[in-house]
């Protein structure tokens, strides 16, 4: 059995409800996770095929519950490919979710900004992404509900963005959109690095795309929010550090439950 079918079952022998919606939280956001009504808690290294996260400000814990009477599936924290995770195993969560009959993904990260007119603190809506990690969670043996090649050329729903922008503006909130760069980390880029990539991309961060890549796989709806944390490298005189980047996510907390809550409250 797979990893990710061995987390579903565990999982859906002990859930009290049916996940429509998957949320994933970056670095510094699992505070959103304290607003699901009817919480079970389940620890990462006690879900079979998942691993413990070890970043800070990523508790590495599954909570279920409903937000808004809608059902969801919200992972506090992530595991990446540079704390030694292959891309099938940063999958896995994505997996078993898809296995548990959850519909759409939203997943949120931290960034760094690119785009000269992004400002610490934006909400990007993710338009679209490039992997510059190299590697694909799809590579090897066909995983059980996977398409082998799926289509990429919609990775996020527009149907998803399109709400995510009017709730937006419903609420006030200043959101941009653009583009976001994987890479595969843990060191920040260079500023000749982030010159070239910033001729493709808007935003650029160290998660995100395996996830979306697996999720697409099964079929699943994605919508994408980056929190611009920081300016990428040479764009600012602020050294970086990951300390900024937990800051800025638990300054954006307010304003990313407010969206995301939003956009939940027009699924029902």
């Amino acid at each position: 059995m797979s990893e990710a079918l061995s987390a579903a079952r565990f999982l859906r022998e002990r859930l009290s409800i049916q996940p429509r919606v998957a949320i994933i939280l970056g670095s510094g956001m699992g505070g959103f996770a304290e607003e699901i009504a009817d919480p079970q808690t389940f620890e990462f290294a006690a879900i079979p095929g998942f691993a413990p996260s070890t970043v800070v400000g990523h508790k590495g814990r599954v909570v279920a519950g409903t937000i808004d009477n809608v059902p969801c599936l919200v992972l506090q924290g992530r595991y990446h490919m540079y704390e030694g995770h292959s891309p099938d195993a940063v999958a896995v969560p994505v997996r078993a979710a898809a296995e548990l009959g959850v519909e759409i993904l939203i997943v949120t990260n931290a960034a760094g900004g690119m785009n000269r007119s992004f400002r610490a603190g934006d909400l990007m809506i993710i338009d679209d992404q490039i992997n510059m990690m190299w590697r694909n969670p799809l590579t090897g043996p066909v995983q059980p509900g996977d398409l082998r090649f799926p289509d990429m050329s919609a990775p996020y729903d527009s149907e998803l963005r399109a709400l995510a922008e009017r709730v937006a503006a419903e609420r006030d909130l200043h959101v941009v959109r653009g583009t976001y760069v994987g890479v595969l980390g843990p060191s920040y880029e260079t500023p000749a690095e982030i010159r070239f990539y910033s001729r493709f991309g808007d935003a650029i961060g160290m998660s995100t795309v395996p996830e979306v890549i697996a999720a697409r796989a099964r079929g699943l709806r994605c919508l994408g929010i980056s929190l611009i944390s920081n300016l990428a490298a040479g764009l600012s005189h602020e050294k970086l550090t990951h300390d900024e980047v937990i800051i800025a996510g638990e300054h954006a907390a307010v304003a990313l439950s407010t969206l995301v809550r939003g956009i939940l409250s027009e699924l029902r």
